[in-house]
């Protein structure tokens, strides 16, 4: 029998919150190019199970890897790190 590994943790901007319970999470990260030496940034989203809709447009969160809990989301919003400044401070691309 296999040992339980840890579960990964991932930290992210929330981009969407239109859903019930559920808000979608952009991760960030930099690769660096395989042929031109400079690092590249790259994001990924993510749906995650945010229970008591908390989350606002913006937020800096940590999100957490679960069970699949519907069709797309197999994560879960554990905690807030930095709430958003404002609607138009905000950056999303």
């Amino acid at each position: 029998m296999q040992a339980q590994g840890r579960r990964k943790t991932l930290v992210g901007e929330v981009v969407s919150n239109k859903m019930v319970k559920t808000v979608s999470v952009r991760v960030d990260r930099l690769m660096k190019h395989p042929q031109f030496k400079r690092y590249v940034r790259r994001s990924q989203t993510f749906m995650a199970h945010d229970e008591n809709n908390t989350c606002q447009l913006g937020d800096r969160v940590k999100i957490i890897e679960s069970r699949p809990l519907s069709r797309h989301k197999r994560w879960r919003v554990i905690a807030i790190l930095e709430r958003a400044r404002s609607q138009e401070t905000r950056r999303i691309p």
